[in-house]
């Protein structure tokens, strides 16, 4: 795995479907999501190569219910007895204690996603394991123990409890699927449960004073992000 090192205190572990990103924090680290089911290993092979030990990580911080963002969660609380963190409204979904809705897909979203699960059947991807959610996230929650303050933001759309991070010091945004990039542009995500919600909050990130934006599908936002944000045109995309 190449990893990509966003600020000096931010990776990006990239994935063909779901990056994850690993934080530092003043006494160990956060992920934020997981993978796939099965990428338990590969994360914990690129924690090592970052100098981090299973037991460093704190925190396993979930911006929503979906299979490539909740995948290995169980299996790395297992290897590092790590906090699971994520929306108030996502965690059932995520503790499998109800369904999570479906998402509403246009025809251009269905055949991507008729492909994407098509490779999953064929590389046999394990079903995803349920994980206990310890603390449910809310609109302006802080999260503790990190090296400089970060707000939780409810963004609904793509799932009713997805979540961002925003990094004001830094100007760093962790935008969860409401953001994706293709080429270096920002779009919105697809798959969402209802498409004007997610437009809504994709609108909402964009607002923001942010420097760099770290998504789990596509390139990061290395600069200007705020400038190419506010010039995307998320009510147009999967049309």
């Amino acid at each position: 795995m190449q990893i990509i090192q966003i600020t000096p205190a931010i990776w990006q572990l990239p994935f063909p479907v779901g990056h994850v990103h690993v934080v530092r924090l003043s006494d160990g680290y956060a992920l934020i999501d997981t993978g796939m089911p099965g990428s338990a290993p590969a994360v914990l092979e690129a924690l090592d190569q970052i100098g981090a030990r299973p037991e460093q990580v704190r925190q396993i911080i979930l911006t929503h219910s979906h299979t490539d963002h909740v995948g290995s969660a169980a299996d790395l609380v297992e290897a590092t007895g790590a906090q699971v963190l994520a929306g108030a409204l996502d965690a059932p979904f995520i503790r499998g204690t109800i369904p999570e809705p479906d998402s509403v897909l246009s025809a251009s979203e269905r055949a991507l996603h008729e492909q994407i699960t098509a490779g999953w059947s064929e590389a046999k991807v394990p079903p995803v394991k349920r994980v206990q959610v310890d603390t449910e996230l809310g609109e302006g929650d802080a999260l503790a123990d990190w090296a400089e303050p970060v707000r939780v933001l409810h963004v609904p759309g793509h799932t009713p409890g997805s979540i961002a991070l925003h990094l004001d010091s830094s100007s760093v945004l962790f935008s969860g699927d409401i953001i994706a990039t293709v080429e270096g542009r920002p779009i919105l995500g697809p798959f969402n449960v209802d498409r004007e919600e997610a437009v809504a909050s994709f609108r909402r990130l964009a607002a923001l004073d942010v420097e760099t934006v770290c998504v789990p599908h596509g390139e990061p936002l290395l600069k200007d992000a705020a400038e190419r944000l506010q010039a995307a045109t998320p009510e147009y995309d999967w049309l």
